[in-house]
């Protein structure tokens, strides 16, 4: 069965009116929540306007990289720009993660001392901001099954909502029994669940920049596959990487058999269609050895050579000794 990501394509211009919008809506709702987390004297309301800033700034930095990811291909740039969305992805979860630090300091020296919060200023606001937080995470969620970048753009929507009705419960209950220290309790929370989302999804990308493998590929089914091509001998120092987020890349040494040297058009075009048809693979580039003066001793996978780590580890261990 062919590889298949499964995720969404919307039109380049359309999804740029609806980062447009978002960025606005994010931008006053952010002056508003500062101004009245100030105002009323309310933490997690300026909590609140401190993520919605962060999401401001990642729709910016979102929007500026779906524009230059769809550069072709230049002399500075062999593999194109697509992965700048990767690079903006790694920003804005980065920037959460320093967010929710240092929300959780603040909340903590809160917590000894809290101060008095207008419990009205903070429900209003907290309510307003639900409202913009929805339709943001709403305009960016069919946008993110097909992007990693978007998808930290809608999980920074989707925890602002939830930290708005947190700030909501927490106005109500201060000014129902005067509960002060439920604020910076709730700017805490807001800070745990701001690190856990940026915690669990930050890997993707920084797997992606360090030319791991495609999470979703089989390395060994797909070494197996090569394997059973009519001609090929053995594969070895095999690189699977994506190229940009969903196009995986392959390239590796093909040993050929003896008998089927002649054939070796026949053999490259199985295994491309192989790889393409069975994991989704369309670009390899092979390197072709034959059997009698294949490379020995040679790693599956990367483009070391076995016999001489083993030396390198011998050679170390006398150093030491």
């Amino acid at each position: 069965m062919p590889h298949d990501h499964g995720h969404a394509h919307i039109d380049p211009d359309s999804g740029d009116r609806r980062v447009a919008i978002a960025i606005w809506a994010n931008g006053l709702l952010t002056v508003a929540q500062i101004v009245g987390g100030i105002f009323s004297g309310s933490l997690a309301l300026i909590a609140d306007a401190l993520h919605n800033f962060s999401d401001m700034a990642s729709l910016v930095i979102a929007f500026a990289a779906r524009k230059i990811a769809r550069r072709p291909a230049d002399e500075r740039m062999t593999f194109g720009y697509g992965r700048v969305e990767i690079v903006a992805a790694l920003i804005n979860y980065t920037t959460l993660i320093v967010i929710g630090f240092y929300l959780i300091y603040e909340g903590g020296m809160r917590m000894i001392d809290p101060p008095e919060v207008m419990g009205w200023t903070v429900v209003i606001l907290g309510g307003i901001a639900l409202v913009v937080d929805t339709l943001t995470a709403m305009l960016t969620y069919s946008m993110q099954k097909g992007s990693v970048n978007i998808r930290a753009l809608f999980l920074h929507n989707l925890s602002d909502a939830l930290a708005s009705v947190a700030v909501i419960v927490g106005g109500s209950l201060i000014i129902l029994y005067d509960m002060r220290w439920v604020d910076p309790a709730i700017t805490i929370g807001i800070a745990l669940y701001i690190l856990y989302l940026s915690f669990t999804e930050i890997g993707g990308p920084i797997r992606t920049l360090m030319l791991g493998s495609p999470p979703d590929i089989d390395n060994e089914a797909v070494v197996e596959a090569m394997r059973k091509v009519e001609g090929v001998a053995d594969v070895h120092h095999v690189h699977l990487w994506q190229m940009q987020e969903h196009e995986a890349a392959l390239d590796c040494h093909v040993v050929v058999a003896a008998e089927g040297w002649s054939k070796i058009e026949e053999i490259k075009s199985a295994i491309k269609k192989r790889l393409k048809g069975e994991f989704g693979i369309s670009h390899s580039s092979l390197e072709f050895e034959d059997e009698d003066r294949a490379h020995q001793n040679a790693d599956l996978y990367g483009h070391g050579n076995a016999s001489e780590k083993e030396k390198t580890n011998v050679q170390g261990n006398a150093d030491r000794a």
